[in-house]
């Protein structure tokens, strides 16, 4: 099967072949039908994140290993199965969940395999879909897709997944105001997921006018131009200069995260999602005497992907896949990413 991966960092992906796994046990033999192009890929093929004053935090440094097939965003067609799967039958259609765990900490006890403190993630750990096939290590880590399309369902798993867990964890009433920081592929999804399951007020910034225009498109209440005013003061001004009750930073760079902390009203809550890089200083009796609430949030539990999905085969949410490549144009599509030229999402279709 040919495969595209990760020789070595911030050289362009190698095209190979390479023999067709044959699952055993509870393993899955997945032909994929589409593999979605995220950042994290980016992040993977760079060698790292940007830390504080511009020191690379290597990938190697968090256990991943090279050569490497990345791809965590994978759907297709099951083609051959393990003895020990049950449930699912050869040809069904499914999106895989890609967040892997050890099985034994306390995160994948609690049912959040994504918070492993000894992750296996598939595309990050272990081989993933910018391939033919992808081995799922266990029927368990599929959901089934019926005849939702594969390309709109493939960044469900973590674009899709990564905004839904990031919507919950603000828990934004009726009426109130969330900000969504970045109108990339997952700012634009957080704009749908939470039309779908709040009755809140959705303000998106960013500084690309075609991104926000997408933006609205997609539902968001007032669109934020950063490039030509102060967000913070935008927002303020939106809100009677009280703030706003949430926000959620798809950026969160050394920029965009003072700019989220400074927009929160008194009680208000912080989401930081993106993996940007950069660092803040931070006023720190703000946070006591605001009672403000800051915290993380990384992709989101199988459960939370069944549900997504349940969402997304209502209809209730736009596939915002703007660009499809071939396998070979895999590092094509990693350069344009990078470049900021797609708007929403991009798949390989192998």
């Amino acid at each position: 099967m040919r495969v595209a991966r990760i020789i070595k960092t911030k050289e362009p992906l190698e095209l190979q072949d390479i023999d067709i796994p044959n699952p055993a046990g509870a393993q899955v033999l997945v032909k994929v039908e589409s593999a979605g192009v995220c950042h994290s890929d980016l992040h993977l093929w760079e060698g790292g994140y940007a830390g504080p004053q511009g020191v690379l935090m290597k990938v190697e440094d968090r256990g991943v290993k090279f050569p490497l097939t990345p791809g965590h965003e994978v759907a297709g067609t099951i083609a051959e199965m393990g003895p020990d799967v049950k449930g699912f039958s050869k040809g069904e259609r499914v999106l895989v969940y890609p967040w892997i765990g050890e099985g034994s900490c306390p995160a994948c006890r609690a049912g959040e395999e994504n918070l492993c403190d000894a992750p296996k993630s598939l595309g990050v750990y272990q081989d993933g879909g910018y391939g033919e096939y992808a081995l799922v290590p266990n029927h368990k880590y599929l959901v089934k897709l019926d005849d939702f399309d594969p390309s709109a369902a493939a960044s469900l798993a973590c674009s899709g997944l990564t905004a839904y867990t990031a919507v919950k964890k603000v828990a934004v009433k009726d009426g109130e105001t969330l900000v969504i920081i970045g109108a990339g592929g997952l700012g634009l999804m957080a704009v749908q997921i939470g039309k779908a399951i709040t009755k809140a007020r959705i303000v998106i910034v960013d500084i690309d006018e075609k991104k926000l225009a997408e933006a609205k498109r997609l539902g968001a209440d007032v669109i934020v131009n950063s490039g030509t005013g102060d967000p913070v003061q935008g927002v303020k001004d939106l809100t009677k200069g009280l703030g706003a009750e949430a926000v959620i930073d798809f950026v969160n760079n050394g920029k965009t995260a003072p700019n989220s902390f400074n927009m929160l009203r008194k009680r208000g809550k912080l989401v930081m999602v993106g993996l940007f890089g950069g660092s803040m200083e931070i006023n720190l009796p703000l946070i006591p005497l605001r009672a403000f609430t800051i915290t993380g949030a990384y992709t989101g539990k199988y459960s939370d992907l069944v549900d997504l999905v349940e969402i997304a085969k209502q209809g209730k949410l736009q596939s915002t896949v703007s660009r499809k490549f071939k396998l070979e144009d895999a590092n094509k599509a990693l350069e344009e990413l990078k470049a900021g030229k797609i708007i929403g999402r991009a798949v390989i279709n192998p």
